[in-house]
Order: structure tokens, then C-alpha cells, then sequence
């Protein structure tokens, strides 16, 4: 009965103690509330604020621009209305009491923060790199005039850059139409020479191939591989067109494939080539088939002693003659007279060269070739000098390295040519003035001087 009693005695203390302890903790928050009315909550970083929902409140970039009004702090807690723009670096918080947020400015090292005038200063003359904020309407002012200064430079570089380089679909374009496949000059002729040969192909393709062709067959190895796939064959033929432009462009062909190449020189003449230029020379013909004709037989002859010897017992010297005594082919004098210069030079060079073995043996096909008397009875003493008339220096030259080399033959025939003399006297004096001014202006050893010195030689040789 006794402890029954005193459990009794404890538990209404404990209920009384409980009870105090309540009434002062509501007295201590009555107080306490009575005291500081603007107790709150404080939190400096806006974003962790959240509101009564749970939900982060509405920022700048995700509500309405109309709705973006600009909060302008001052050293005292202000209340914020939803969707106003805080500057950073301002303080807020939630008050407990009201559920509103609350912002004001934060205290500076002196006490006093930047007014809210003052930033509205700021904001009203020239920006301000050192101010803590900028309004959202600022911002994205800002932002758009940097994107329309990038977009105009970045246009701008590009512009200049299309002005230098071309653009690569062009690049690709161009790069088709070549095929980009490098042909070798092999490949290359022996398309040129189909076409030539086809059928199907038209005059001008037959005439472009030969016009081609005539670039490759310059090379010495190009002409060797020309004879090798049949073109020379076919060239030598297409002399016998009955179409000016491919003989014309036929000659032209052989005339280069012949150039310092013995083994084209071997297979042509043996191909009946001789034969059909000096056919060509001999009859009415145009005068630039003519004119190739002459370049293929001058390609043919020279260093090739046995094509002379087949053209003297041709009549190819004869045939040469006769295109003194037709008009119109004036422009081909000067090539025949330099062709009968260079084979007379070529055969005296070699007789007074040493002699080796295979040069004696060269040597003995020359003394075979008797190109001095066949021009000697074609009376060609009295053709060469009758080209000192024309005007031209460079023809002038030519004549005069012939009359020169066949003094030794003609000379009875020159003295006894008064048209001669008085030929050469005229340009004695005309090369005189020309050579002393030539060495007025510095040069002793000039053109004219050559010249002249060579007129004064015949007129010594002649006296």
C-alpha cells in the first residue's frame, strides 16, 4: 500500500513538470515574437529558395519579359513581388510570418551598400564593366549586338576567303572533267592515232589528232614508240589525201617524228616518204602544204647522206629550182637556200673533222652525195644572188652564207655579174651606218657588224 502511494505521488509530479515545461516554452515564442516582429529565416542565395509548394520560384529566364521588373534593393528588407529581377549579391529571405520573400542590400565594408539610385545611374549612361549586376533587358541587348558582331565578321572572313580559294564543289567539277588519271604519252598517241585512222572521225578530229600528234613526235623516244604502234605508216599515207589540211598537217607530223632520229629517218625513206614530198613540192598545190612539205624534206635530208644521195637521183635538186620561177612562193626561197646551205656545210664540217672509224665510214656515204656540181649545173650560181634584193635582214644573212660557200665555184660567175656588184655595194653602205651605230651605243661585236664584215669578204674574194 505504502509504494502503491508514492507511484501515485510521482506520476503527478511528472505531469506537473510536463505542464510548466509547456507553458514556458509558449511564453518564451510569445516573447520572443513580441520582441524581434521581423524574426525570419535568411538565405543569401536566391536559387535555394523554394515556396510553399515545394517548387523553385520563378526566375528571370522562365518568366514572362513583361512580367521582369527590376527589384532595386536599399538597406532595408523590402518585400518582392513574384517575378521581379534581384540584382546579385543582395540578400534574401523568407518571412516565417508572412510566407513572403524579402531582399535588401548587403552592408558594405563602411557600413552602407550601393543604393538603389545609384545602380539606376548607372544603368542610365554608358555600361558599367564594374558594376555587380545588369538587368535582364540589358543582358540580352548585350548578347545580341555580340552575335551580330560575330556573324558580321564571321561573313566577313568567309567572303574573303571565297575571294582566294574557289569553292570545292567547283574544285570537284573541274576535277571530273579532267578524270584525274595522268596518261602517258604512249596512251596518249595511240588514241591520237585512232582517231586519225577511224572512219567515223570527221576532218577536223582527223586534223586536231595530226595537230597533237605533232607535239608528241618532238621527243626522240615519243617518235621511236610513234613508229613502233604504226603512225608513221599512216602519216606517210594520209600525203596522199586528196584534202589540203591533211596533207598539210600529215607533213607537219613527219617533218618533227624525222628531226634527229636516224631510226624514223631509215623507216621513212624506206617508206616511200621521199617520193611523195617531192610530189607534193613539184605540183599545184597550196602554199602551206607546200611549206610543210619543204620542213618534213629538210628533217628527212639533213645528217642522213643517203636520203641526199636518193633525192639528187630523184630530181629533188630540179624540183627545188622550179619554185624560183613561180609566183607566190617567195617564203620559200629563204628555206631552200638555207637547206642547200646547211647540207654543203655539213659535208665540208665532216671532211675536216678527225676521223674515227665510224666517221670514216659516214664520210665515205657524203663523198657520194655530189650536191656541189648538181648545183652548179642547175645554174644556181645566178639564183642565190638575186635574193639580195629583199628586205629583210635575217633573209639578207642566209643569201650571203650561200653566195659566200659557193664562191669557191661561182667565183668566174660573180665577177662577171655587174647586178652583183652593184648589189653588194648598196649593202655595204647601208650596213655601214648601221654597224657604226651599233658601236656608238657600246656594242662592237653586233649583228650588223657580222653582216657587214661578210659583204666586205665576197667583195675582197671578188677583186
Amino acid at each position: 500500500v505504502a509504494m502503491s502511494h508514492w507511484a501515485r505521488l510521482l506520476c503527478t509530479a511528472a505531469k506537473v513538470n510536463l505542464l510548466v515545461l509547456l507553458v514556458a516554452v509558449v511564453f518564451s515564442w510569445s516573447s520572443l515574437s513580441d520582441r524581434v516582429p521581423e524574426f525570419a529565416l535568411t538565405k543569401i542565395e536566391e536559387s535555394d529558395i523554394k515556396d510553399d509548394s515545394g517548387n523553385e520560384p520563378v526566375t528571370e529566364d522562365d518568366a514572362d519579359p513583361e512580367d521582369l521588373e527590376v527589384f532595386y534593393p536599399t538597406d532595408q528588407w523590402q518585400t518582392l513581388r513574384p517575378g521581379q529581377a534581384v540584382p546579385a549579391g543582395s540578400h534574401v529571405r523568407l518571412n516565417l510570418q508572412t510566407g513572403e520573400r524579402e531582399a535588401k542590400l548587403p552592408h558594405s565594408e563602411h557600413g552602407h551598400g550601393d543604393t538603389g539610385q545609384g545602380r539606376r545611374r548607372k544603368r542610365l549612361g554608358k555600361v558599367d564593366v564594374d558594376a555587380n549586376s545588369f538587368t535582364s533587358q540589358e543582358l540580352k541587348e548585350a548578347l545580341a549586338k555580340m552575335k551580330a558582331s560575330e556573324k558580321a565578321e564571321r561573313k566577313a572572313q568567309e567572303e574573303e576567303v571565297r575571294k582566294k580559294f574557289r569553292p570545292i564543289e567547283q574544285l570537284k567539277e573541274e576535277f571530273e572533267k579532267l578524270n584525274m588519271k595522268m596518261e602517258t604519252d604512249y596512251e596518249i598517241m595511240v588514241k591520237l592515232i585512232s582517231k586519225f585512222n577511224s572512219s567515223a572521225s570527221t576532218l577536223d578530229e582527223k586534223v586536231a589528232a595530226l595537230y597533237d600528234l605533232e607535239y608528241y613526235v618532238h621527243q626522240v623516244d615519243n617518235a621511236k614508240d610513234f613508229l613502233s604502234m604504226g603512225g608513221l605508216r599512216l602519216v606517210i599515207e594520209g600525203l596522199n589525201s586528196t584534202e589540203a589540211a591533211l596533207k598539210e598537217h600529215a607533213a607537219f607530223v613527219l617533218g618533227a617524228a624525222l628531226s634527229s632520229n636516224p631510226k624514223v629517218q631509215i623507216e621513212a625513206i624506206e617508206g616511200g616518204a621521199l617520193q611523195k614530198l617531192l610530189v607534193i613540192l613539184a605540183t599545184e598545190q597550196p602554199l602551206a602544204v607546200r611549206k610543210k612539205a619543204l620542213f618534213a624534206l629538210s628533217s628527212m635530208l639533213r645528217h642522213f647522206p643517203y636520203a641526199q644521195q636518193q633525192f639528187l637521183k630523184l630530181g629533188g635538186l630540179q624540183v627545188l629550182r622550179s619554185l624560183f620561177r613561180q609566183r607566190g612562193m617567195e617564203t620559200l626561197h629563204v628555206r631552200v637556200v638555207t637547206l642547200l646551205y646547211d647540207l654543203i656545210m655539213e659535208k665540208m664540217l665532216l671532211e675536216g673533222s678527225q676521223h674515227g672509224e665510224q666517221m670514216a665510214e659516214k664520210l665515205q656515204q657524203y663523198r657520194q652525195v655530189r650536191l656541189v656540181p648538181a648545183v652548179l649545173e642547175q645554174d644556181w650560181c645566178a639564183v642565190a644572188p638575186t635574193l639580195l634584193a629583199m628586205p629583210e635582214h635575217d633573209t639578207r644573212e642566209k643569201v650571203l652564207k650561200l653566195v659566200g660557200v659557193l664562191l669557191a665555184f661561182c667565183r668566174e660567175h660573180y665577177r662577171g655579174d655587174p647586178a652583183l656588184g652593184t648589189a653588194l655595194g648598196l649593202l655595204r653602205s647601208e650596213y655601214e651606218e648601221l654597224a657604226a651605230q651599233e658601236q656608238r651605243e657600246g656594242d662592237k661585236d653586233g649583228y650588223f657588224g657580222e653582216l657587214l664584215g661578210s659583204i666586205n669578204t665576197i667583195i675582197q674574194e671578188l677583186g
